[in-house]
């Protein structure tokens, strides 16, 4: 019988519990487990549009929910980790699919979906020593794209152009706002200095790999020659903004050497959001939150292996 109590216990949350929950589930999309940072966040969805607002709530609420009905980890539900996922698969629904009834429950069935996927990567990745990161939303909203298609394949991007490319102070602010903005799908400047509010709330560490990351991208996005339009509306930027965060402010201590090896990330993400767009949109998709996922993956992969201060786990001390 005590078994069985600690059991329910096990289960039981406050109303302010659930709702904690599920703000952290939207700010971890940041690597952030701030319930302020989350309550932030949601205000830049709703400032995008009550659609990507509702939707992301919905998303992080049905995958959160499913895992708990699942059973999953209850440290990882309270930190928002079965969230994220959800949120990010609600967003992109609406924005591909528009707002019904029918998108709606799409959301919430692809959502609860990210909590298995979620859980299956993070079985086979952690035996590597790296973490799901956004791979279950990519994968469940890639399949979404190759089931219901929704036309024709977007054109391709406008081939580069000679020079460094040079952008207009509008567009350059547009560009640095933009690039935190496109974490969400969000494509308004006011956005993204709310989403780089909220986490600033949570660490300034983490606001400042956010901005660091965001300059860096609008910086060899001109060098690369890539389209002024595309950098400032943030397409080829919003994977270095998670990747410094990921490297500079999470998952490896504050040296030096690991500032330049976030700096170093941050810059190789931009061609390869780049290329993974270019090849996504030829066949109708989108390049999602992939290039940051890889690009983190490997540069996690090879940090063991590089004789560092903070980047070898060997060396961290």
């Amino acid at each position: 019988m005590p078994a069985a109590g600690q059991a329910v216990q096990r289960w039981s949350w406050t109303a302010a519990d659930v709702g904690h929950i599920a703000l952290r589930g939207i700010a971890q999309v940041a690597l952030s487990a701030s319930p302020w940072t989350g309550l932030l966040f949601t205000a830049a969805l709703f400032a995008g549009g009550w659609r990507i607002g509702l939707y992301g709530l919905l998303g992080a609420a049905s995958s959160t929910g499913a895992a708990a009905v699942l059973g999953a980890d209850r440290g990882g539900l309270t930190k928002g980790l079965e969230g994220y996922c959800g949120c990010l698969t609600g967003i992109a629904v609406v924005v591909r699919l528009g707002a019904s009834w029918q998108t709606a429950l799409l959301a919430v069935g692809a959502a609860a979906i990210c909590s298995v996927v979620g859980a299956a990567a993070g079985r086979l990745l952690g035996r590597a020593g790296l973490p799901a990161l956004t791979a279950p939303f990519c994968l469940v909203a890639g399949v979404l794209e190759i089931a219901l298609p929704t036309g024709a394949p977007a054109p391709a991007a406008p081939a580069a152009r000679d020079g460094f490319t040079t952008l207009t102070a509008a567009q350059l602010g547009h560009a640095f706002c933009d690039n935190i903005g496109q974490v969400f799908f969000l494509d308004s400047w006011y956005a993204g200095l709310i989403l780089l509010a909220g986490l600033l709330v949570a660490s300034r560490k983490a606001a400042a790999a956010a901005a660091c990351g965001s300059a860096l991208a609008v910086l060899t996005a001109c060098v690369l020659r890539l389209p002024a339009d595309r950098i400032s509306e943030g397409l080829y930027g919003y994977s270095a903004v998670l990747v410094a965060i990921a490297l500079g402010a999470t998952f490896l201590p504050l040296t030096p050497w690991t500032a330049g090896y976030a700096v170093v990330a941050a810059v190789a993400s931009v061609p390869f959001t780049a290329a993974w767009a270019t090849f996504a949109q030829a066949h109708g998709g989108s390049a999602f939150t992939w290039p940051f996922v890889v690009t983190t993956w490997l540069f996690l992969a090879a940090a063991p292996a590089l004789d560092r201060p903070g980047i070898s786990s060997e060396k961290a001390k």
